[in-house]
């Protein structure tokens, strides 16, 4: 059994339903974000055009800004209901990561706009780990016959 496997295989058997509260909790925080972006991309366009690192062209900027609308919509979605968890965590680490960054986390030691980015790159690393657990809709379709 290779590592992947091995690692599924123990998030599976080691996940209390205390923690699908938590993911619940997390994918509706990741859709309702997605839809507050949504409602203003302007605000996500000069969020990510504000940083110094790397110079996007407009075509780019404004199809990274519908990536991270979407991205964070269905993730967040397949976060909550619990199926396809890993993968929609995986879409979601990169955007989130950015957001720490973008959010200037080196810049002020105490910084309470980076929180929420920072316990939810936490959590999407624990949830990819873990799967979706016993409160799921990947465990409901797995039980029936």
């Amino acid at each position: 059994m290779n590592l992947v496997h091995k690692i599924e295989n123990w998030g599976d058997t080691h996940h209390p339903k205390a923690l699908d509260v938590v993911r619940i909790a997390l994918g509706v925080f990741l859709l309702l974000k997605g839809i507050a972006f949504m409602q203003n991309t302007a605000y996500l366009k000069s969020l990510i055009d504000s940083q110094d690192v790397i110079d996007l062209t407009p075509g780019v900027l404004m199809a990274l800004v519908y990536y991270v609308t979407f991205a964070h919509m269905v993730g967040g979605v397949l976060i909550a209901v619990g199926i396809l968890t890993r993968l929609g965590c995986i879409i979601q680490i990169p955007i989130v990561l950015g957001a720490v960054f973008l959010t200037g986390i080196f810049q002020e030691p105490i910084n309470a706009m980076a929180w929420p980015s920072i316990v939810a790159l936490v959590l999407l690393v624990v949830f990819m780990i873990l799967g979706s657990g016993p409160i799921s809709l990947d465990k409901y379709l797995s039980e029936k016959p």
